[in-house]
C-alpha cells in the first residue's frame, strides 16, 4: 500500500471515528429520547453520520483532491450516499433487523456491530469512485 493511501486510510477512519460517535448521539436520541421506531432511528442516525463524514471527508482525507465548488461538491455528495451511504445504510437496517428485530440484542450494541462491519468497502468506493 503506497503511503498516501496508507494516510488517507488513517484519516478516513478518524473521521469515520467521530461519524460513529455522531451516529451514537443521534440514535440515542432519536430512540430513546424522542421514541422512534428502532429501524427509523436507525436511518435518520446513519444519514447523519453519511451527511457528517461527507463533509469532513471533503476537507481532510481528500482535502487533496477537491476542489471547492457546490456543483461538484452536489456531485460527490449524490455518490458519497448512494455508494458508501447505501452500504450503510443497507447493512444497519438489515443487521439492526436481525440483532434487534429476531435476536433481542440491545439496540446500540447492534449498531456498534453494524457499524464495525462497512468501513473497509466504503474506504475503496470512495477512495476509487466518489473522491477521484
Amino acid at each position: 500500500m503506497k503511503t498516501q493511501t496508507l494516510v488517507r486510510w488513517l484519516k478516513f477512519n478518524l473521521v469515520g471515528g467521530i461519524g460513529i460517535l455522531v451516529q451514537f448521539v443521534a440514535l440515542f436520541m432519536m430512540k430513546s429520547v424522542l421514541h422512534l421506531d428502532y429501524l427509523a432511528a436507525t436511518a435518520l442516525a446513519v444519514e447523519a453520520a453519511v451527511l457528517h463524514n461527507f463533509v469532513w471527508h471533503e476537507r481532510y482525507p481528500w482535502a487533496d483532491r477537491v476542489q471547492p465548488s457546490w456543483r461538484r461538491s452536489l456531485t460527490r455528495l449524490v455518490r458519497f450516499n448512494l455508494t458508501t451511504g447505501g452500504v450503510s445504510m443497507v447493512g444497519n437496517l438489515a443487521l439492526m433487523k436481525v440483532m434487534v428485530g429476531v435476536g433481542h440484542v440491545n439496540y446500540l450494541v447492534a449498531n456498534g456491530i453494524a457499524i464495525a462491519l462497512c468501513p473497509l468497502a466504503n474506504f475503496l468506493v470512495s477512495e476509487e469512485w466518489v473522491f477521484e
